[in-house]
């Protein structure tokens, strides 16, 4: 079965709604440009209604480790998302240093934006393609797609992660075009830009399970 993140949680109702409909991945942003951003104090808040099995997932873009530990002081998190134009070698770094699983985002436009990323996965325990807006402002949760059929060969033994853009309406589709571990959505279940929808967030779990 593939598993769902539900990522740029903010609130408990919506994060208590998405565990009791199937979530198997939490995702808080701690990317202040975000509007999905929230500080380490409610993610702490919020981790308390968020059962073992759940797992924890803190978004950041190029942290640096001052970063992560002001979040891991407050907040208890499960794995570690990176986001930005992190190098292998900070990943590694990043792995060494707090010990948690880590997930790279890729963001992909074209089959050249994947044929490097045999030099994540060395250091990654997921791998999440994202879509690769022109001009976007943020690194993800654009609400654009990408051309799925690019994955379509892709051949690597980590687990990755398909995201950009799905929603209630696509998310068959691409399930039906790749077959990724695990789905995260985040615009995709909002009724406005960084307010998630608990109905949208039960809808799109239901379909993906």
């Amino acid at each position: 079965m593939t598993l769902v993140k539900i990522c740029g949680l903010s609130t408990q109702d919506t994060v208590i709604s998405a565990v009791e409909a199937g979530a198997d991945f939490i995702g808080f942003v701690f990317y202040p440009p975000s509007p999905r951003a929230i500080t380490p104090e409610i993610a702490a808040a919020l981790s308390a209604h968020i059962p073992k099995h759940v797992q924890r997932v803190g978004l950041f873009v190029d942290p640096s480790d001052a970063d992560i530990e002001n979040v891991l002081k407050h907040a208890p998190l499960d794995m570690v998302q990176v986001h930005g134009s992190e190098s292998p070698m900070r990943l590694k770094e990043i792995k060494d240093k707090f010990g948690l699983p880590l997930i790279k985002a890729i963001q992909v436009g074209s089959r050249s934006d994947i044929e490097d990323i045999g030099q994540y996965t060395l250091y990654a325990d997921w791998m999440l393609f994202d879509a690769k807006p022109e001009n976007a402002s943020l690194p993800g949760g654009t609400g654009q797609i990408f051309d799925w059929s690019i994955l379509n060969e892709l051949a690597i033994q980590t687990p990755w992660m398909l995201s950009g853009g799905l929603n209630s309406e696509n998310v068959a589709q691409a399930l039906a075009i790749l077959n990724p571990k695990a789905i995260d959505v985040s615009s995709g279940v909002e009724r406005e830009k960084g307010v998630k929808d608990i109905e949208k967030i039960k809808a799109f779990i239901n379909i993906v399970k």
